[in-house]
């Protein structure tokens, strides 16, 4: 009952971002937060009655005695689970906070099990698979994608990343034992700029909405789409390359022990914890590499839609603003 609720603390608005988010360092606050893995393991009620605190914050009500502290966690918690365009909730595999449970394992399996093809085909396959269900669950709602659309999506992508590591895989037997370490990395990234447009073709056939400073609609770009998902790929891209770079280096180098080759059977849990120390910090960092709210010079418009925002605002508008998905 209303009677019951308390009117939400002055000044305080819980969708107004606590980080500076114009600054690198601003972003990556707010995607650590949003990213920390310890949220997948909140229950399903908790999550449910994170987000009627924060709808009920909007409106303007909150149980009596919610501190600042367990707003923000809530909205935390909100962030983590829900879609920022439909406020559904998404499923766990997709979740950015399950991407360092989830990426770790893959990684390290995948750079553990490179030496036959029947186990790059398979963790290729895996991973391939996890991608396409983190792409989908993080699209942009307002541009819906049909099931034949995913389907060719993810057998793109799939096929690109098979080729890739399985042609490097052939070619690099006469090579550096360190290149053939390096082969999933190159399949990963070649499956990347596949699988992500790909997944959002809709965005590049019809645009994404465009708005100005003050998020008044000006219409739809494909331009802003193209811009804001080559900014995604070259995030996910940088997500892997440490850990996928790096760690067979160490791993090369740590492997000419006598007490490593002793102990070959934990060669892959030790691969998967380094791939999670990496993932830790590369997810958030990745994702704060670019602004959410991503801009476009009005220059770099589509005639027509530049002709009709200079006809209905004259020079008002310089840049345009549009959310560039994860």
């Amino acid at each position: 009952t209303h009677a019951e609720m308390a009117t939400v603390p002055l000044g305080f608005n819980i969708d107004a971002p606590r980080w500076d988010q114009s600054t690198f360092l601003g972003r990556l606050k707010h995607f650590l937060n949003i990213t920390d893995p310890r949220t997948v393991l909140v229950p399903e009620e908790e999550l449910d009655r994170a987000k009627a605190l924060v709808e009920g914050c909007r409106s303007g009500l909150v149980p009596p005695g919610s501190s600042q502290e367990q707003l923000l966690y809530a909205k935390k918690l909100y962030d983590s689970a829900f879609h920022p365009d439909s406020g559904e909730k998404m499923n766990l595999i997709g979740r950015m906070s399950f991407q360092v449970p989830g990426g770790m394992a893959l990684t390290g399996c995948m750079l553990q099990f490179y030496r036959t093809v029947p186990a790059v085909v398979f963790w290729q396959w895996v991973n391939q698979s996890f991608n396409a269900i983190v792409n989908y669950t993080n699209r942009n709602a307002a541009s819906p994608i049909s099931l034949r659309q995913i389907g060719v999506a993810y057998v793109t992508a799939t096929g690109t990343a098979l080729a890739t590591a399985v042609g490097l895989n052939l070619y690099t037997k006469r090579a550096p034992p360190l290149l053939a370490r390096w082969v999933p990395f190159a399949a990963v990234a070649a499956a990347n700029c596949v699988n992500i447009p790909m997944m959002r073709q809709q965005e590049i056939i019809n645009g994404v909405t465009v708005t100005d400073g003050d998020n008044n609609e000006l219409g739809h770009s494909r331009r802003a789409a193209a811009k804001g998902i080559a900014q995604v790929v070259v995030s996910r891209i940088t997500m892997a390359a440490p850990g996928m770079i790096i760690l067979p280096i160490i791993m090369e180098r740590l492997e000419k022990f006598p007490f490593m080759q002793r102990i070959r059977v934990l060669h892959g849990p030790l691969q998967v914890l380094l791939c999670g120390g990496f993932l830790l910090f590369m997810v958030p960092a990745a994702c704060a590499l670019f602004p959410q709210r991503c801009s476009l010079a009005l220059a770099d418009l589509e005639a027509e839609l530049r002709d009709s925002i200079v006809a209905e605002h004259g020079d008002k508008v310089p840049y345009v603003y549009f959310n560039k998905g994860l």
